[in-house]
């Protein structure tokens, strides 16, 4: 059973939700639909699972984000090719 990272309620539900994400070079920012999330009945909070968001964080890094368009679906961001295999610097 998931509890809420903030106020340890059980009262939480997976959702999907629109994040924003400041790409890697710092220049721009993008809206990511449908990212997989966390939302607590209790105290209010939404948001992200730390595997999540590293997942994320991951996959901008080894993307070339050059193209992005200012929204993409987080299925879209995962499906988009690598230029390396993992981030060596974890």
């Amino acid at each position: 059973m998931t509890t809420c990272f903030w106020c340890d309620s059980p009262q939480v539900t997976v959702t999907r939700q629109t994040v924003y994400w400041e790409l890697p070079d710092g220049l721009r920012a993008i809206k990511i639909t449908g990212t997989p999330s966390i939302s607590c009945a209790e105290c209010g909070m939404v948001y992200q699972e730390e595997a999540v968001a590293e997942a994320i964080e991951d996959q901008l890094f080894l993307i070339d984000t050059t193209h992005l368009a200012k929204t993409i679906t987080y299925e879209e961001l995962m499906n988009e090719p690598r230029r390396l295999k993992r981030n060596y610097f974890r």
